[in-house]
């Protein structure tokens, strides 16, 4: 469905976009991810055609969008940030404004606006101004503008942004709807919600691909450690020398007292051990109540951050390479240059 092929993006000396590949195929729903500068908003609108890439190829549905950009872009629905609409029409006058600019056969206009109307829960606001619907609805509106015409591609920038919790679970359950429909990419900060809906994530940072994996994998690659939180009754404090006891165990941190007096801890292992069953046999023989044990889970937080701090770590090990080997460089020369020196005193 959509295809990224050694995409770069340079504004001058700036390279925004460093040679990026990715497939996204028909009917997936992928999160795209990265911190600020990452470089999401620059290949989201080289995929949108808004702006050309300096080399490489985004081929849509089979259009290149840079060789034919009309049938390329009638394929994709683009939801920008921060909601930009006409505030002076009302949601269904924006809508049919965007059928038309999308060429949406007249014949076949008001039945579409109909449908996405539908689609979007709009139905009630439809002839109120946008400028006095909530937040949610504008949202709402928006997408019913990137949804209109019934293209392909959905790509949505930030959709749940400043929306209250009821509001981000709407939104939620209507981009799950849209994706079995249609191929979505979803940009966020909020990476709970990529969990949530997205089967594939796409992370760039400082203009490259560093990871494209289920949430799941990216869990999972990124997870170094088991940890088990444990809540215990424990009044001869045998917890502290429970290490004694089960050698696999790496660390125990004390998290907090509880005010029905237990205490609760995690326990920590290498990730190819599970204690819970062990935890089990051994803490009742030390006179340790168990009150409440689980696994402690990755979150695709964790994994993001993770896999961004590895990146800033290579880097500051290339550029203190760079740097020792410029120093040596420096010291070769230098020391030539006294050698030189020296042979010619020595001729005088």
């Amino acid at each position: 469905m959509i295809q990224v092929k050694n995409v770069t993006k340079k504004y001058g000396a700036t390279i925004a976009v460093n040679d990026i590949s990715f497939d996204v195929k028909d009917g997936e729903i992928v999160g795209f991810l990265g911190p600020n500068g990452a470089g999401k908003s620059t290949t989201m609108n080289m995929i949108t055609g808004f702006i050309e890439p300096t080399n490489g190829q985004i081929i849509i549905n089979g259009n290149d969008i840079s060789k034919s950009p009309r049938k390329a872009k009638k394929e994709i629905g683009y939801m920008p940030e921060n909601v930009p609409l006409y505030y002076e029409l009302t949601a269904r006058e924006f809508i049919s404004y965007m059928a038309e600019l999308k060429l949406v056969k007249r014949n076949e206009r008001k039945k579409e606006v109909e449908k996405v109307i539908e689609e979007t829960g709009l139905k009630e606001v439809q002839n109120k101004l946008i400028r006095n619907l909530s937040r949610g609805y504008k949202q709402r509106v928006s997408l019913a503008g990137a949804l209109v015409g019934n293209p392909d591609v959905i790509i949505l920038d930030e959709p749940t942004v400043g929306l209250d919790p009821k509001q981000i679970t709407e939104i939620r359950s209507l981009i799950k709807q849209l994706g079995k429909r249609h191929t979505v990419i979803l940009s966020t900060h909020i990476l709970s919600e990529v969990s949530q809906i997205c089967e594939k994530v796409i992370i760039i940072n400082k203009g490259k691909i560093i990871a494209i994996d289920t949430p799941e994998n990216l869990e999972k690659s990124t997870k170094e450690k088991n940890g088990i939180s444990v809540i215990v009754e424990d009044p001869k404090g045998n917890m502290k020398k429970l290490k004694q006891k089960i050698k696999e165990i790496d660390t125990i941190d004390f998290v907090k007292d509880n005010e029905d007096g237990t205490k609760q801890y995690v326990i920590t292992t290498s990730s190819d051990i599970d204690l819970r069953k062990k935890l089990f046999e051994v803490l009742p023989k030390e006179e340790i109540v168990i009150f409440e044990l689980k696994k402690t889970e990755t979150t695709l937080e964790d994994a993001f951050i993770k896999l961004i701090d590895t990146v800033k770590v290579d880097e500051n090990k290339n550029e203190k390479k760079k740097t020792k080997k410029s120093k040596e460089q420096n010291s070769k020369e230098e020391g030539k240059s006294e050698s030189k020196k020296s042979k010619k005193e020595e001729k005088k």
